[in-house]
């Protein structure tokens, strides 16, 4: 193992689309060199190996074998994460897992458990928590320019150009079903902006016409207070036809963020004239906004805002017996350069997921995307499968992870 003040040595197990993707994107990475990948198909790790002058083993085993990997980077289908986790974690390694941590509560409980016991950091690549757009919200969220959310909303029109009836995305035992395997990015996203854990959920699963595959799933999770999240996801679209949006109502303004990799959001909201003179500052902080360690702006962001005072009345209006003055109305625009830079925002990402587990490598603390993040979101996600399969509410349990389930 690495000294504390070398590089620590990443593993990759997994070289397939995303495995490749993943080393690509941390690759340069201050504090963390890749060392080895590994995949039971040689011409595959052979491929990777190569291209990054890393020795290609044939497994896990192989990999966790080697001194020199301090992490492992976990690239294979769902339903290997887990065991592949806990056997990094119990042979000493920090662990940077795809989402999802596991195919179900139980084995998520047992990993997080386990990254506990072994004291090694575990983060979960939830890439929208490293997305510079969501930060930004939280941030202006904790400066009480947005209200905390009150309704959210993700719409995910997606691809299944490239999903085929006999791929394993579409096999429940190996990718945990839709909810499980593509869910937990937005479960995550809902529990991350509107500060709490959710309790229940109902659900639905549609069919295509001819009976065949569920390809379209939606899930009403209720959090504390009688904040609904709603998510629906739909692979049904060629891919120059895909649409997703996440639409967040704050009360008195609304967010809505474009895309499942976001690179655009817009903000209209109404406030009062200390409100006003608050947000036309933002583009001063457009940098400290939209900042997320570990990834590297490329300069064409923009923050742009604008206040159309006296928009509406002065005399007070009442939303859900709130009762306030507004006549000011703002138009904020969070622009991360276009959706040509989508692949750029999204290996960011990954890289500051990287980065954050770097961070608790050597200095400790609680990873951004940590394995309770990834345990509560799988445990959502299960339990809106339950609900649709049923068509009964079901109740997301509490979990802890020194507890496994």
């Amino acid at each position: 193992m690495t000294g504390a003040t070398t590089p620590l040595g990443l593993g990759l197990v997994g070289c397939g689309g995303f495995g490749a993707f993943l080393l690509d994107a941390v690759a340069g990475l201050p504090g963390l060199r890749p060392v080895a990948v590994a995949d039971p198909d040689p011409e595959r790790a052979g491929a990777l190996g190569q291209r990054h002058a890393v020795p290609a083993l044939a497994g896990l085993d192989d990999l966790l074998a080697r001194e020199d990997v301090d992490v492992v980077a976990i690239a294979t289908p769902p339903a290997t994460h887990a065991a592949t986790a806990v056997a990094a974690l119990r042979a000493g390694r920090h662990v940077l897992c795809e989402k999802p941590l596991a195919t179900s509560a139980r084995d998520a409980a047992a990993v997080a458990g386990e990254a506990e016991r072994a004291g090694r950091a575990l983060v979960v690549d939830h890439v929208l928590r490293y997305n510079p757009l969501l930060r930004a919200v939280e941030r202006l969220t904790d400066e009480h320019l947005l209200a905390r959310p009150r309704r959210f909303l993700f719409e995910n029109d997606a691809s299944d150009e490239d999903l085929g009836p006999d791929h394993w995305f579409w096999d429940r035992e190996h990718s945990g079903g839709i909810f499980v395997e593509h869910g937990v990015h937005f479960f995550d996203a809902a529990r991350a902006l509107l500060g709490s854990d959710p309790v229940s959920v109902r659900a639905t699963a549609v069919r295509r016409p001819d009976g065949g595959l569920v390809d379209m799933v939606s899930a009403d999770v209720l959090h504390p207070g009688g904040v609904l999240a709603s998510h629906l996801h739909s692979f049904t679209h060629a891919h120059r036809c895909e649409r997703q949006l996440m639409r967040l109502d704050h009360g008195f303004a609304e967010t809505r963020i474009e895309g499942w990799i976001p690179v655009r959001a817009e903000i209209t909201a109404w406030t009062d004239e200390e409100g006003a003179r608050a947000w036309e500052r933002l583009p001063e902080r457009t940098v400290a906004l939209l900042h997320v360690d570990g990834f590297r702006p490329h300069g064409g962001e923009r923050v742009s805002v604008a206040v159309r005072r006296d928009a509406g009345s002065p005399g007070p209006v009442r939303g859900r017996g709130e009762l306030r003055s507004v006549p000011h109305q703002v138009r904020a625009v969070l622009d991360l350069g276009g959706g040509e830079r989508k692949p750029y925002v999204y290996r960011e990402s990954v890289r500051a997921a990287a980065a954050d587990l770097l961070r608790v490598a050597r200095d400790g603390g609680t990873p951004v995307a940590d394995a309770l993040a990834g345990l509560t979101s799988v445990a959502v996600a299960e339990a809106a499968t339950r609900a649709a399969d049923t068509g009964a509410d079901q109740t997301v349990p509490g979990f802890h992870p020194k507890e496994p389930a």
